[in-house]
């Protein structure tokens, strides 16, 4: 390989892996829209206050491992 090729799969990669980074803004946002939804609803209605937390806490897990595959993404992306 070239000199110039080398340095255009390194700009490649960083720049793919910034891309890959942009998952964990949604992630975010996500657990943002999960916990607001759960206090409206814990507001409505008080007495279901435990079904309602272990629904958050099921809503926050699954959106927090689309933010972890998002960071091992890029992660492999800049690294291998």
């Amino acid at each position: 390989m070239t000199t110039s090729q080398t340095v255009m799969i390194l700009v490649a990669k960083k720049i793919g892996g910034g891309l890959a980074t942009i998952g964990l803004a949604g992630a975010g946002v996500g657990i943002g829209v999960v916990f607001g939804a759960f206090l409206i609803a814990y507001s409505n209605n008080i007495k279901i206050k435990d079904e309602l937390f272990a629904y958050t806490l099921l809503g926050f897990a699954l959106t927090e491992a689309i933010a972890l595959f998002a960071l091992m993404m890029a992660f492999l992306i800049l690294f291998t």
